[in-house]
């Protein structure tokens, strides 16, 4: 009389199991999900902050110039020599030039200051982005993980309940690292 309710057991036993391992390739997954995303958070942040830096660098500097020629047209306005007003006049021309090149540079369109901006705010963006499916996978990890303990805790204690309360887990860190890959704004609260 035993014999088909420990039959029963294991082929439950042998479910719970293959919830397990399905729930284990999940996890692998998420895990590999949320590794990606974070070295490519690192990555753009790293690369946003050099264009940012990049563009601070070539601001100051046109700044610079700026402030010279400025300078220089001062005192040009005192310069009683047309020689040194010329000098002075050419000084300034040349400077406002530079200044000129910073702000749009014909020949590496890519280095004006508006284009370092631009790329400096889309790595800011793509870095975002990275984070959004950092914080899909780190959940969706934690729902799993969470799922096969219980699904572990059905086999040992036999509750049936926890099976279940462990594939619904598994379905939602399934849910949630599909959209870690798929569509990390989906659910602007989880970052």
């Amino acid at each position: 009389m035993a014999e088909p309710l420990e039959d029963a057991v294991e082929a439950e036993d042998k479910r719970v199991a293959l919830i397990i391992a399905i729930l284990a390739l999940f996890l692998a997954l998420a895990e590999a999900g949320a590794k990606n995303a974070e070295h490519r958070s690192t990555e753009q942040n790293i690369e946003s902050s050099d264009l940012y830096n990049f563009y601070q660098a070539k601001k100051l500097r046109s700044t610079l110039y700026e402030v010279a020629a400025q300078t220089l047209e001062t005192e040009r306005a005192g310069a009683a020599d047309p020689k040194a007003q010329d000098a002075l006049d050419k000084q300034v021309a040349d400077f406002k030039a530079t200044v000129a090149r910073f702000e749009k540079d014909a020949k590496n369109p890519q280095d004006s200051l508006d284009a370092i901006q631009e790329r400096a705010k889309a790595a800011g963006e793509a870095r975002e982005l990275s984070n959004h499916k950092l914080e899909h996978f780190e959940y969706a990890s934690g729902a799993l993980q969470i799922a096969i303990v219980l699904a572990s805790a059905a086999i040992i204690t036999s509750t049936g309940i926890l099976a279940w309360i462990a594939a619904g887990l598994g379905v939602v860190g399934a849910i949630l690292m599909g959209l870690g890959y798929l569509a990390p704004t989906a659910l602007g609260f989880l970052g």
